[in-house]
């Protein structure tokens, strides 16, 4: 049973919607009603009452044009109005935000557009009230006495339609239509049409499954031939079933997005998804071919072997009606396209990523700052020197001994100089990694694995110029508190005492163990979040938090002996300890001393340190690009949002105001979706008639 349905009393009861993995949370009752009072323009009896224009125009957003259609307007307005009395009331203001969580919305939206009278049923005379109405109807009339309405209305039309048999219809209508408009434009029954009819056909009837390119490409794909009726209808089966198309390529990828694919490896994939037909599949192929004109090496190669990728898929797809709802404190379009993208623009985007890598860093940093110092003083413990003795058990001990003796806000000795470099630190790694990536990934997305090694050790080493002195200073702070009575010791004491070049002590060490770390990390990284993505590419925060906690494992263990000899280097050794002199020497002598297991010191510390803080750092870091949204034309970080191509004409650009609470989240989307899923254009523009109230029948108080 399928708990999370809310039922929905058609007239004016509220319903109580659970939360669900894609559902919206209802709005409370007084923020609700203080929205609905807000736009209420009209008065009976001392209660307020929304107009036409009220919902559609004011509060939805929808028609805004001064030359709008006015019979659009009223009947968009109906789905609300289910009294049928040109008025919305609070109660039904109330039941339509209900209804917007529930699992089938957008059916239920369609079925109340239909449903002119209000009595939870569709007669042939509202059907036919709707269809007239609609641009395609304008364009192909449809014949609404064909025997496709008879079987649903009956013979003599007279048959009501329920909402679950509305469903049916609704979803049959556009499949007949399309087949009414191929038989008009092939009057002599031969079974073909020309590429033009074909174009012509797909624009006015199918327009809401046409992306651009799709549509730019209409007449190329037949490449000068006659359309026939089957590969028509598996080009218009084609366009349905992108989401499964998905599906089956994710299935013959297991779940890579960027793996290309061929012909037969899709249709060995597609063999238990009967909708699928080999000539589908063949039309996909010619379509994704027109698509690829891209310069770059691999698009030739691609094309060559004629393989697609994912998102040569989402070139086809139409924006769906339902996407991710991104709340954003700020959205800034710097650029109208990519192909405005100047040298400036280029800057402004590097400086908005340091910027936000600063403050995700400076979070992750925080959050893990007592891990680090436990592991800096775990790593500098010496075993098998002239001293001997170790204070610390493990690094539980290490803990337990540190509150102990300097009180909690000992855990958090260096933190202020951390901080000062978490910001070139993390922001610098971040930045580097995002630009190389970017000049190595095509317009389809794709990077190769040795691109994006690249890409991270590039970070790795950039970071090491300017951290470098941050982190000595750092390690000197934090095994200060190891020696008892010893003076308070201060950032800027060790920065005099080292002097400049001293500061960029165990900057090789630093090298070894950065370079390979990033080139592990951000790999792994990109890998495991496309991995935990759901199947439209969309992560949430927690599978952003646990792709880079798990990234970490394997980056921070695994340069652990590098991190050992460039603590040994950078801290100052007391009396009776051994020093070094470089890299190579510390491995010698700690080999020698101490065995191979020295280099392993700290190594769960540095794990448990390292991973949770880069697992809050990119969480922090993609989703400070959620909330401060700006568009340079290049790059977004993959899985931020689900971007699919918008249908032509498509509405779907108009923003959710802050009014727009609970189910309202979805309301424009769901509106939208009427056109992009059931193709019922209505008209946008046409001449207002300025009517009291827009149309309703009682007279204002």
């Amino acid at each position: 049973m399928f708990n999370n349905f809310c039922p929905i009393d058609w007239i004016i009861q509220p319903v109580q919607c659970q939360d669900g993995p894609s559902f919206l949370k209802r709005a409370n009752t007084d923020k609700l009603r203080e929205v609905f009072l807000k736009y209420a323009s009209y008065q009976k009896n001392g209660e307020h009452f929304m107009t036409s224009e009220d919902f559609v125009r004011k509060f939805l957003g929808l028609f805004t044009d001064v030359a709008f259609n006015d019979e659009s307007v009223r009947l968009l307005a109906g789905i609300a109005d289910t009294s049928k009395d040109g008025l919305i009331s609070f109660s039904e203001f109330q039941a339509f935000e209900g209804l917007l969580c529930t699992p089938d919305a957008l059916y239920k939206t369609a079925f109340q557009l239909f449903d002119r009278q209000g009595n939870g049923t569709v007669s042939y005379a509202d059907f036919a009230e709707v269809v007239q109405k609609t641009e395609l109807h304008s364009k192909i009339p449809f014949s609404l006495d064909s025997p496709f309405i008879k079987r649903y209305f009956g013979e003599k039309k007279q048959r009501l339609i329920n909402y679950a048999e509305f469903t049916q219809l609704i979803h049959d209508f556009h499949e007949e239509y399309a087949m009414e408009a191929f038989r008009s434009k092939d009057p002599a029954g031969s079974g073909y049409i020309s590429p033009l009819d074909f174009q012509d056909i797909m624009v006015k009837v199918k327009r809401h499954l046409l992306t651009a390119d799709v549509k730019d490409n209409l007449v190329a794909v037949t490449e000068g031939h006659k359309v026939s009726f089957p590969y028509f209808m598996a080009f218009t089966s084609l366009l349905n079933n992108m989401e499964l198309i998905k599906r089956i390529y994710l299935h013959a990828t297991q779940g890579n997005r960027t793996e290309p694919v061929t012909k037969d490896e899709l249709l060995f994939a597609a063999q238990t998804m009967s909708q699928i037909t080999p000539l589908e599949i063949d039309i996909l192929f010619q379509l994704t071919g027109a698509f690829q004109q891209s310069g770059w090496w691999r698009r030739k190669k691609i094309q060559a072997s004629s393989r697609i990728v994912y998102s040569d898929l989402s070139n086809i797809a139409p924006e769906h009606y339902t996407k991710h709802i991104t709340t954003r404190l700020a959205e800034i379009k710097a650029v109208e396209s990519p192909a405005d993208r100047s040298a400036f623009i280029q800057i402004l985007e590097s400086t908005y990523r340091f910027t936000l890598g600063s403050l995700a860093g400076a979070v992750g940093a925080t959050v893990v700052y007592p891990i680090d110092l436990v592991k800096t003083r775990m790593q500098n413990q010496r075993t098998g020197s002239f001293i001997g003795e170790v204070a610390y058990r493990n690094s539980w001990d290490c803990f337990k001994k540190v509150i102990r003796h300097e009180g909690v806000l000992g855990l958090y000795r260096g933190l202020l100089p951390q901080l000062m470099g978490v910001a070139p630190e993390k922001a610098i790694k971040l930045t580097v990694n995002d630009l190389v990536r970017d000049k190595f990934t095509d317009k389809q997305g794709y990077i190769p694995k040795w691109a994006e090694v690249m890409a991270g050790a590039c970070a790795g080493g950039s970071q090491v110029v300017f951290t470098n002195p941050l982190e000595i200073v750092k390690i000197r702070l934090q095994v200060a508190g190891e020696i008892a009575g010893g003076g308070k010791v201060r950032a800027l004491s060790v920065v005099r005492e080292l002097g400049l070049f001293g500061l960029y002590k165990g900057a090789r060490a630093c090298l070894l163990r950065d370079v390979p770390f990033s080139a592990i990390y951000f790999p792994t990284y990109a890998h495991t979040k496309a991995m935990f993505a759901d199947e439209d590419g969309y992560n949430h925060p927690l599978t952003l938090l646990a792709a880079g906690a798990i990234a970490g494992v394997p980056a921070a263990s695994l340069v652990t002996p590098a991190d050992v000899i460039k603590t040994r280097l950078q801290v100052v050794a007391r009396t009776g300890q051994t020093t070094y002199n470089g890299v190579w020497d510390a491995t010698k002598k700690i080999m020698a001393e101490e065995g191979p297991r020295a280099f392993w010191k700290g190594t769960a510390a540095r794990v448990f340190r390292s991973s949770p803080q880069f697992g809050v750092t990119l969480v922090t870091y993609e989703l400070l690009q959620r909330l401060f949204y700006v568009d340079f034309g290049g790059s977004h970080p993959t899985g931020s949002e689900v971007h699919k191509a918008k249908p032509i004409d498509s509405p779907s650009n108009v923003r959710i105001n802050a009014d727009h609470i609970g189910g309202y989240r979805a309301a424009v989307p769901l509106l939208n979706g009427i056109e992009s899923k059931f193709g019922l254009f209505l008209p946008r523009f046409g001449y207002s008639q300025q009517t009291p109230a827009s149309g309703a029948n009682k007279s204002s108080s």
